[in-house]
């Protein structure tokens, strides 16, 4: 996004000056198997290329077999896109976590879209744990952490490098 507030955007607007109206959606899902880290990395390339000429920014966390990912932008554009995400056969599981419009300023202004490592999705997981309300999203967080802990997610990780 352009810091130029006078550059073009289909982002709407509350009054001329005012932060745009930002959709933003979290979601989480569970890496399909053969999604190894050169997959990830193609995935991103590609976000960073697409996102910009659909004015998505956010962020990815990848680890252990599992995706979390924070998208803001137009409303249609994110949910054009999560739409190909719940297509996409590198993900089992998809489960939204949250979704909100609000006027405010972008989280990820810069970031078409960054990688985070994956040392830190266990805390990401926990934390979309102790903030879910409708109870599948808990069960389904409750099962990526115990799968966690088990070895489980990291063993697919591990099986898809091969």
């Amino acid at each position: 996004m352009s810091a130029d507030p006078s550059a073009a955007s289909d982002e709407p607007r509350l009054a001329s000056t005012g932060p745009p109206a930002l959709y933003n959606l979290v979601y989480c899902s569970r890496a399909a198997p053969g999604v190894d880290q050169s997959v990830v990395d193609h995935i991103v390339a590609r976000a960073r290329q697409m996102n910009a000429q659909h004015q998505i920014t956010g962020m990815l966390v990848f680890g252990a077999g599992v995706f979390f990912q924070w998208l803001e932008g137009p409303r249609g554009s994110v949910l054009a896109l999560m739409a190909l995400i719940k297509g996409d056969p590198r993900h089992h599981d998809v489960i939204q976590l949250t979704a909100n419009e609000e006027v405010r300023e972008r989280l990820f202004p810069d970031w078409d879209m960054e990688l985070v490592g994956s040392e830190h999705i266990r805390e990401v997981l926990s934390d979309a744990h102790a903030t879910a309300t409708e109870a599948p999203n808990k069960a389904a967080l409750s099962r990526l952490l115990a799968d966690l802990d088990a070895g489980a997610l990291a063993e697919l990780g591990a099986a898809s490098r091969h």
